[in-house]
C-alpha cells in the first residue's frame, strides 16, 4: 500500500467530530470565541477608556508639545495665534466697522479676546476631531485601543491650550481694569461644560470624517459662518435689535452653544458684562449642550468602533 493509500484510509477511519455540523456562529458560543476587533458593550468601552486615561493624557501633552516644535518660537504659538486673530478682528471690526457700539475700548478689547479664545477652543478641538481618525490610520491599524481615545485626547490638547491663553486673558483684563472677583470662578463649571460639548462634537466629526476625508475640507467654511453667528466680535442681540430681527431669530442664535460658552466667559470676567446679557435659562442651556453633545456623541463614535481603519 503507498503512503497516499494509507493516509486516506487513516482520515477516512478517523472518528467523527462533535463539533461537525456547527456553522461558525455556534462554533463561537460553544468555545466562547469572539469576532477581532468587535465592538464592546458600552459600559465595558467606557471602562477601557478609562483603563487607559494615562495614556489619553500623555498622548495629548506630546501632540501639544509636538505642535510647534519646528517653530522657532515654538511653545509661544499656543498664545500668539489667537491673540493675533483678535487683533485683526479689534482692526476689522473695532476701528474699521464700529462694531464696539457704546462699549469703551477698555471693555470691549477684553470682550473681543475672551469670544476669540473661546471659540477657538472650539474651533480647534473640531477641527481636530475631524482628523482624529482618519490622520491616525498607522495607530488605528497596529493597535488595540477604544479608538475614541484619539478624539478625547485632542479635545484635552485643545484645553490644555486655552489654560495657557487664559494666563494671558487675565493678564490683559486686569491691565484694563478688570479685577479678579468671585464671579471669576464661575469659569470651572464652564469650561467643564464647554469640554464636554468640544468632546462629543470631535467624536461625531471623527466618525463623519473617517468615512468622508472631504468634509476636513469643508469643515473651515462652516466654522468661519459659525463664529459670525455666535457673536465673537461684536454683541450679537445688540445687533440683531439693531436690524430689528424678529424675537425668535435673536433666541436661536442667542441660545446656539458657541454663544452661551462665550456670553458666559464674558459675563464671569468682565465688569458691565451683565446678566441682562446673557439668554434665558443660561445654565440649562449649557448643560443640556454639553449634556447632548457628550453623551450622544460618545455613543455615535461607539456605534461605529469595529469600522474604524478597515477599507
Amino acid at each position: 500500500m503507498s503512503e497516499t493509500t494509507h493516509d486516506s484510509a487513516v482520515a477516512l477511519s478517523a472518528p467523527p467530530s462533535p463539533d461537525d455540523g456547527l456553522s461558525a456562529a455556534e462554533l463561537a458560543r460553544k468555545y466562547g470565541l469572539a469576532v477581532s476587533g468587535a465592538r464592546p458593550p458600552l459600559g465595558e468601552y467606557a471602562r477601557q477608556l478609562w483603563e487607559r486615561r494615562h495614556f489619553i493624557l500623555a498622548f495629548s501633552r506630546a501632540k501639544l508639545t509636538a505642535q510647534y516644535s519646528k517653530a522657532k518660537l515654538g511653545q509661544v504659538w499656543q498664545v500668539a495665534t489667537p491673540l493675533l486673530n483678535a487683533v485683526v478682528y479689534f482692526f476689522i471690526f473695532g476701528v474699521l466697522m464700529g462694531a464696539h457700539g457704546k462699549m469703551s475700548t477698555s471693555t470691549y478689547i477684553p470682550f473681543l479676546v475672551t469670544g476669540v479664545f473661546v471659540f477657538t477652543f472650539t474651533q480647534t478641538s473640531a477641527m481636530a476631531g475631524v482628523r482624529a481618525i482618519a490622520g491616525n490610520l498607522g495607530l488605528v491599524r497596529a493597535l488595540h485601543f477604544p479608538r475614541a481615545a484619539l478624539p478625547i485626547s485632542f479635545a484635552l490638547q485643545q484645553l490644555q491650550q486655552l489654560l495657557y491663553s487664559m494666563i494671558v486673558l487675565f493678564v490683559m483684563l486686569i491691565g484694563f481694569g478688570h479685577y479678579p472677583k468671585p464671579s471669576w470662578l464661575l469659569i470651572l463649571p464652564t469650561l467643564a461644560l464647554q469640554f464636554c460639548f468640544n468632546t462629543g462634537l470631535a467624536m461625531i466629526l471623527a466618525r463623519a470624517g473617517s468615512r468622508t476625508p472631504d468634509l476636513a475640507q469643508l469643515l473651515p467654511f462652516l466654522l468661519r459662518t459659525w463664529m459670525y453667528a455666535s457673536g465673537v466680535m461684536y454683541s450679537l442681540v445688540d445687533q440683531l435689535k439693531k436690524t430689528k430681527a424678529p424675537e425668535w431669530l435673536i433666541d436661536v442664535l442667542g441660545a446656539n452653544p458657541a454663544a452661551v460658552f462665550i456670553d458666559l466667559m464674558r459675563f464671569a470676567l468682565i465688569d458691565g458684562f451683565g446678566s441682562d446679557k446673557l439668554p434665558p435659562h443660561v445654565w440649562a442651556l449649557a448643560g443640556g449642550w454639553a449634556l447632548l453633545f457628550g453623551v450622544g456623541g460618545f455613543v455615535y463614535f461607539w456605534k461605529a468602533e469595529e469600522q474604524y481603519g478597515r477599507g
